[in-house]
């Protein structure tokens, strides 16, 4: 049961979050499920002090390494991603070409990987979704 004490100084808060969890590297799933509590219950307070943000932040960054290691995510090709946008917004290829000043075939071809994207091509779909432009062309 946690219990709220009054501290000396803010740092205090920091301390106990070292004792309850070091900043260590993450090595197995409990550990990041334990990190994940603690994420979770400093996400869910309003006000922070800087030694708790500090400490959030470099408990996200292992967190995030360990998962990046043991669980990969494939690159996606540029065909699925922009299939998938389509697919969310509603729009069909014709619709899409209008908008983004995008030859309709151009768009079928990348569709079927048979093309990629020029980097002006990129920055109008990322516009047109509302996407960043490192949507398209993820590379490890």
């Amino acid at each position: 049961m946690k219990t709220k004490r009054k501290v000396g100084s803010r740092r205090d808060a920091y301390l106990e979050l070292i004792q309850r969890f070091p900043l260590r590297p993450i090595r197995t799933e409990e550990d990041l499920d334990r990190a994940m509590e603690i994420v979770d219950e400093l996400t869910d307070r309003d006000n922070l002090d800087e030694w708790e943000k500090d400490y959030l932040d470099v408990l996200s960054d292992l967190m995030e390494r360990y998962e990046t290691e043991q669980h990969p995510i494939e690159p996606v090709s540029d065909a699925v991603i922009l299939a998938h946008l389509i697919e969310a917004k509603g729009i069909t290829q014709a619709e899409l070409a209008r908008e983004t000043k995008i030859a309709e075939s151009t768009i079928s071809e990348v569709l079927r990987g048979k093309r990629t994207l020029t980097r002006s091509q990129i920055g109008r779909l990322a516009r047109c979704f509302g996407v960043g432009p490192t949507v398209f062309h993820f590379k490890n």
